[in-house]
């Protein structure tokens, strides 16, 4: 933008103002805004592109580009740079659009010969409505006020969009209607099938005031909502329930720092200063921040962002008077993203599912949602720009497709496949009360995987035996910073207290690789699976894994105290953790602190080269868990989230059976329990190999135990460990264990 004649984004948005009551049909308003926004910023060209009802971008307004191509240039979601922009809800600044890979050329416009490229979402109520864009033919990087009045002005167009006043423009045939039906494929991350109707988890609140006539009033009322803002959360943080589930209050903890934060306050009161009213400046900056989000490729800061963008939310919602809308009772959340804390604004009970056009397995929403047994897809792009509130959709958290508006043989088709679930879960609720054991009288031990206080409850619903792996990590994973040793002493002792004398085995931190948390400074790896993480981060960070053994063995006071430390790679690194523990118990002894009756130490074998130590290993612990995810994945150097080769490898393939009955055999010579937590523990299949192979304690998902049951009560443990033990050694004539294991299982009537 000029400086010499412009005084940045107040003076723009001041013309468009101005354009805006001028009595214009609205094909030559578009015109007149694009031409207005190419004079103020310098640019040869300014396009708007708006997204139609099916999916594609048309080229609706240019300054700059043929003229003959509007209305006839279009682009797919996701296609091009434009398509991107749409799909992504993210903004895109290139000195050299050409040589992005998502850019791709269209002959009609004759937009070859520029380099410069600014492109901003055009943005309503969380919906991607177009896309605006700015193009230069020198090579150039346009400065943070250009992308900010560029935004602005698309705040604009979207309430020309939103209120019909390009209705009739698009080429004949073609209706900006929400009717028709439209499937996605997403990544599955929690199991089950939703059917219901679409509720919007609006990342925005509609803003139709955007200018403001008196700069100080829009400073009081902005001030005003904050003020109200911060009193809200300190009412959440005041509420029995909340104070009850230390992971949820640890991201309402996190709210209350945010919105203390000068830095947010500081952006919206300038954003104001600069000519928009309180509500529109909280868009614009939360815009902005959404614009961040799409340059941060961790995790856990992405979350963090997550967490100011629904603070945003709530303060747009108490300047506007905005009380949300109603829930209906089979309600399937739409969403771009959320925090865990925004889920659990809504009723459970109400929710069918959720759709996530981001969102990934280690998102703390997704982790919530699993623990609630929620059906989740994520990466669905588009869902929200396609999707109306009270539109019929199914989720399918089994593969990952979502059927939005589906028709109606699709509806029936996956009502039956629902019911035909239903009547599953009651034949496995059935089975709950019954003990697990085999038609020749074996007994197996079904244990649950957990690692929030929300999964507690599952003990008695799925008739687990006890927790075979409780993940402390996620404790540390939703909270904005180190939890305390008082708040892990008191998750502890909940969870001892949930479980009512039935064993709980506690895993040790286990965070590096994926797991990063936001304030423990680690430097990027490009292996991070194979780098600084579980205990060899915890054995170089004394403190932090003496912190937390204090608060585990001040937990069990009186009861028995189960540790497993996870990703044992030597024999030296059991000695250097057993002396850590007894340090803290030594130390607690000395000040009178009551021990745990019990305390039993145990390791994850999870890295190869400890199969190769396991003798001198069984010798210094009272159990063993096989941690099966990691193994598999180092045994075969597989990384699992790479779907090229996920399911290039079979884990009943004989050689890791082999590797797994080591382990098993090891126990058993050195009076050492042998477990298994994983994957494969949950799968009817693959646990009736395990059984065979001379498992009796599998850990495993709290859904996964009805079906595993249902195939024990009815396994001969003799006939399938002769099966497998033929793989073993070679006899059978077959190289396919997988495929004898599914001819066994249908001749002797088990559910697999």
């Amino acid at each position: 933008m000029n400086r010499s004649d412009m005084s940045g984004p107040r003076v723009l948005m001041r013309r468009i103002r101005e354009l805006m009551v001028e009595p214009l049909d609205p094909q030559s308003r578009l015109d007149q805004i694009s031409r207005l926004i190419a004079q103020n910023m310098v640019a040869e060209v300014c396009s708007l592109y708006v997204l139609r009802a099916d999916g594609i971008l048309e080229l609706y307004a240019t300054e700059g580009l043929n003229p003959g191509s509007v209305h006839l240039a279009q682009l797919k979601l996701g296609e091009g740079l434009v398509g991107t922009i749409a799909a992504t809800a993210r903004p895109l600044n290139l000195p050299e659009a050409q040589k992005h890979p998502a850019f791709t050329y269209l002959p009609e416009t004759g937009e070859e010969i520029y380099h410069s490229f600014l492109g901003v979402p055009i943005l309503r109520a969380g919906r991607t409505l177009g896309v605006l864009v700015v193009q230069n033919k020198a090579a150039r990087v346009y400065r943070d006020e250009e992308s900010e009045a560029l935004e602005t002005v698309a705040m604009v167009v979207a309430e020309m969009i939103a209120a019909g006043s390009l209705e009739g423009l698009s080429r004949p045939g073609v209706a900006l209607d929400l009717s028709r039906s439209v499937s996605f494929t997403g990544v599955p991350l929690s199991d089950g099938i939703g059917l219901g109707r679409v509720i919007l988890h609006e990342p925005r609140v509609v803003v139709t005031n955007l200018f403001n006539e008196d700069m100080e009033i829009e400073v009081e009322r902005l001030t005003k909502a904050l003020g109200v803002l911060r009193l809200s959360i300190e009412d959440m943080l005041s509420r029995r329930e909340v104070a009850g589930e230390g992971e949820h209050r640890a991201v309402l903890e996190a709210y209350r720092m945010f919105a203390h934060d000068r830095g947010w306050v500081r952006r919206l009161e300038e954003a104001v200063r600069n000519g928009l009213t309180a509500e529109a400046a909280v868009e614009k900056v939360q815009s902005d921040m959404r614009a961040r989000m799409m340059h941060m490729t961790d995790p856990y800061i992405r979350e963090r962002l997550h967490d100011f963008d629904d603070l945003a939310n709530r303060l747009l919602r108490q300047l506007i008077g905005h009380d949300g809308q109603a829930t209906p009772d089979d309600a399937i959340i739409v969403a771009r993203s959320m925090g865990a804390a925004e889920l659990l604004d809504y009723r459970r009970e109400q929710i069918r599912g959720l759709v996530l056009e981001e969102g990934a397995a280690t998102s703390h929403v997704v982790i919530v949602a699993r623990a609630l047994g929620i059906p989740v897809v994520g990466q669905v792009k588009g869902a929200v720009s396609m999707s109306e509130s009270g539109d019929s959709v199914i989720v399918d958290g089994e593969d990952g497709g979502v059927h939005l508006r589906p028709q109606a043989d699709l509806e029936a088709l996956f009502s039956d496949k629902a019911k035909f679930r239903e009547k599953r879960q009651e034949r496995y609720r059935s089975l709950r009360d019954m003990a697990s054991v085999s038609c020749d009288g074996v007994k197996i031990d079904l244990q649950m995987n957990a690692g929030l206080l929300v999964d507690l409850p599952q003990l008695d619903e799925a008739g687990a035996e006890g927790i075979g792996l409780f993940r402390t990590e996620l404790q540390f994973m939703v909270a904005s910073t180190m939890p305390r040793a008082s708040d892990q002493e008191r998750l502890y002792s909940a969870v001892l207290d949930a479980a009512g004398g039935r064993p709980v085995t506690f895993r040790t931190l286990d965070v590096g690789g994926d797991k990063v948390l936001p304030y423990l400074n680690q430097f990027p790896e490009d292996n991070p699976a194979l780098g600084y993480r579980a205990l060899r981060l915890a054995l170089d960070r004394p403190g932090l894994m003496r912190t937390q053994l204090r608060a585990l063995l001040k937990a069990a006071a009186g009861r028995e105290l189960r540790v497993m430390f996870p990703m044992v790679t030597d024999v030296s690194e059991l000695h250097l953790a057993r002396d850590l523990i007894s340090r803290e118990y030594k130390h607690l002894t000395r000040f009178g602190h009551v021990m745990p009756e019990r305390l039993k130490i145990g390791a994850m074998i999870e890295v190869p080269g400890i199969l190769f130590q396991l003798d001198e290993v069984m010798q210094l612990l009272d159990f063993v868990s096989v941690g099966s995810n990691d193994l598999f994945q180092f045994f075969n150097a597989v990384d699992r989230g790479n779907a090229r080769v996920a399911d290039r490898f079979d884990d009943l393939s004989p050689a890791f059976l082999r590797a797994l009955k080591l382990i098993v055999d090891a126990g058993i010579r050195h009076s050492v329990p042998v477990t298994l937590c994983g994957e494969m523990a949950g799968r009817p299949l693959s646990a009736m190999a395990l059984i065979g192979l001379g498992f009796r304690s599998i850990s495993m998902a709290p859904p996964s135990i009805g079906p595993v049951k249902a195939a024990i009560v009815e396994m001969n443990v003799g006939r399938v460990t002769e099966l497998v033990t033929a793989y073993l050694d070679g006899s059978h004539p077959s190289d396919a264990p997988r495929r004898a294991l599914v001819d066994f299982a249908k001749a002797q009537g088990i559910p697999y």
